[in-house]
């Protein structure tokens, strides 16, 4: 992972500072709500139903055991002792108090975090697969281009107000383990004939009132045109995305009203005022960002012998063999793997962590991965470096900790956002409906049976639980100060990405599980051999799932 410079941890430290006198001036009424607005959004800062909320980056989802050891401080001493990782493989603190913000930025500066551009009008996290660099399926490491594009992204001054928030997502691997079409610009590593690297660019992708998948606007760009590139797109819509009115500020909106030639036009008129200028990138400024992602120094490892013996400990431990069938993955490095912690066990809420928790992560890390942690964008954690013979102890320890549910990418691996319990902005609780559905569905071989199914919770249309894009999507809804659910079935995040449709009339929370199990049913009904939940909605469609779950 990126390591500050000097200049790095000065200028985080002076950030500090500065909205340490922010707001001690908002709290002597020096400065009013609507001029603090701005400068607490900058700083992660949100207000929240109960209380503010505090999103604090993690940089393409990676991070080290010694900053997990200070987020579980900051969760126990600011906080109510526990934290929730998003879908931007962010961490937010739902209970901060105003005035002890600067001391928690200024704990996390001191290991090297920041909650800086969290939030507000300007270019996020950038996000990627939470398997990069250990990842079989993968082209290339993705995540050194995320660095790039993170120094180039942050405290810049053009993008800093733009019309709405903007989110980029790279990937590199077989799989799309970052929902990158569902992103303001999705960038995928790419070679081209000659087994040069580039990227393919796709736009106007987003989630939220208006869901919409992304664009290819250029097929191969090579790699040192990154840079110029995106900057071309952010300045077409930083000068023509709609600013009077925030719904249809997403740069999606300006693509679809332009339609993609005229705005790949405008882009490339751009482009040819900055191409090959002083922002192209030089192979020694590749070099230098891959050189903070250096694989471990792995051990010489006899892959054979090491799938013999798991082989043989699976055969005495079904509990075992189940997590590694589902919560681990193929590593590059032979006698190596990654394991995936759900954060999903029945009665905890998707994504949520407690500090003692996280403390447990940090030292499972330092025993077995190097001291590497990873947050997914599906609100679980990732030790990416595992040794196959210190697999039966991590699953151990991860069962003492509630991290072994043995469900990942099943029915109950589900996103799902904090919803009313916390956010302002929701319509309905999230949470409740999510612990429902745990507990209908624990029986996992009953899960099993039904193979991979993405269930995705959102509280309201800004769709934080990427509802539009589960297989079974759930979304919270207001009639009338009721809260109701609607369901969405066909949503899809990989590369054969699709958008959910609504089933039909919504329902109350207390009958969302069974909605749910009436939905599963018929797919049970229809299905053929191994054919999953997605092929047979898109073989059937929707009407006999409508059928079933409306008959009377």
């Amino acid at each position: 992972m990126y390591i500050y410079d000097e200049h790095d941890q000065r200028l985080v430290d002076e950030r500090v500072k500065q909205y340490r006198g922010q707001t001690e001036r908002y709290l002597a009424g020096e400065i009013t709500d609507e001029q603090f607005l701005p400068l607490r959004l900058q700083n992660g800062l949100y207000v929240q139903r109960l209380a503010p909320m505090l999103r604090i980056a993690i940089p393409y989802g990676t991070f080290n055991s010694t900053q997990m050891r200070k987020l579980a401080h900051i969760s126990r001493h600011y906080d109510k002792g526990y934290g929730h990782f998003s879908t931007r493989q962010n961490l937010q603190l739902n209970w901060p108090k105003l005035e002890e913000v600067p001391d928690i930025l200024e704990e996390l500066a001191s290991v090297q975090m920041h909650a800086i551009q969290t939030s507000g009008n300007c270019i996020r996290n950038t996000t990627t697969d939470q398997f990069a660099g250990a990842a079989a399926d993968e082209l290339e490491d993705p995540r050194p281009y995320c660095e790039i594009i993170r120094e180039w992204s942050t405290f810049h001054p053009e993008f800093a107000f733009l019309p709405r928030k903007f989110k980029i997502a790279v990937c590199a691997s077989e799989a799309d383990r970052a929902a990158t079409q569902m992103h303001d610009i999705g960038v995928e590593v790419v070679h081209n004939a000659a087994g040069e690297t580039g990227f393919r660019v796709l736009v106007g992708g987003g989630l939220g009132r208006t869901p919409v998948i992304a664009t290819e606007i250029v097929d191969f760009l090579p790699k040192q045109h990154l840079i110029t590139y995106l900057e071309s797109i952010l300045r077409v819509y930083n000068q023509l995305g709609r600013r009077d009115n925030k719904y249809k500020a997403r740069i999606k909106i300006l693509v679809r009203a332009m339609g993609i030639d005229a705005f790949r036009e405008k882009v490339e008129q751009e482009w040819a005022a900055i191409k090959d200028g002083p922002s192209t990138l030089t192979e020694a400024e590749f070099d230098r960002a891959k050189s903070f992602f250096r694989s471990p120094d792995y051990a010489t490892i006899d892959d054979a012998a090491a799938e013999t013996a798991l082989a043989e400990q699976a055969a005495q431990n079904p509990a075992f063999s189940n997590w590694l069938k589902r919560n681990v993955d193929a590593h590059q490095a032979p006698g190596y793997a990654m394991v995936t912690l759900s954060l999903k066990a029945t009665g905890y809420a998707p994504g949520d962590l407690t500090d003692k928790q996280m403390e447990a992560v940090a030292d499972m890390a330092d025993q077995f991965s190097f001291g590497e942690i990873r947050a997914s964008h599906q609100q679980n954690l990732i030790l990416a470096h595992v040794r196959k013979d210190q697999l039966l102890a991590v699953f151990e320890q991860a069962q003492a900790q509630n991290f072994a549910t043995a469900n990942i990418n099943y029915l109950t691996d589900m996103i799902c956002c904090p919803g009313g319990d916390f956010c302002a902005l929701a319509n309905a609780k999230s949470l409740p409906v999510s612990e429902a559905i745990q507990r209908k569905f624990d029986d996992l071989d009953y899960l099993y049976d039904l193979g991979p199914i993405d269930l995705n919770i959102s509280g309201c249309m800004n769709a934080c639980g990427h509802h539009h894009i589960g297989h079974i999507g759930i979304l919270g809804v207001d009639k009338k100060g009721q809260e109701f659910f609607q369901i969405s079935l066909g949503g899809s995040q990989d590369k054969d990405a699709s958008l959910a449709k609504i089933l039909g009339p919504s329902f109350s929370a207390a009958d969302v599980p069974d909605v749910v199990e009436k939905i599963l049913d018929t797919y049970v009904g229809l299905r053929t051999a191994e054919e999953s939940f997605l092929d047979t909605y898109r073989r059937v469609g929707i009407d006999p799932f409508k059928e079933k779950v409306y008959a009377k």
